[in-house]
């Protein structure tokens, strides 16, 4: 489990560089600073979660273990926070329709369980 949770932090945080030069460097000519703002949301939560996911890894080592029932929902929750949160921002950036706004709330309801969990952990 700690492996797998790392290395798909590692590709998280990978990508979100990756997207990160593309809004700097490939989208300026083609979407507006406003929509570049947008995307660059979603790509500083995409990596500040990365790391998140990277602290459920490295929390599973400090702790000995090699699962943990809130360990496990915090790292689900940050990943499906990252896809309906920055992902649907990248979206909205992307094709400026509207409908995949109320979606990034759901994300950062994803992002705050995350992190309950992961203080539900070490709070035990």
């Amino acid at each position: 489990m700690i492996k797998l949770i790392m290395v798909i932090s590692g590709i998280s945080a990978g990508l979100s560089v990756i997207l990160g030069a593309f809004a700097s460097h490939g989208l300026k000519k083609k979407i507006s600073p406003e929509m570049q703002a947008v995307f660059k949301i979603g790509v500083e939560y995409q990596y500040y979660h990365s790391i998140a996911l990277a602290l459920v890894g490295l929390s599973l080592i400090a702790s000995n273990i090699d699962q943990s029932q809130f360990l496990t929902w915090a790292f689900i929750c940050f990943g499906v926070g990252i896809i309906f949160f920055s992902g649907s921002l990248y979206l909205l950036a992307l094709t400026k329709k509207k409908i995949f706004g109320p979606i990034t709330p759901l994300g950062g309801l994803f992002f705050i369980l995350g992190w309950l969990f992961f203080v539900l952990h070490w709070g035990n």
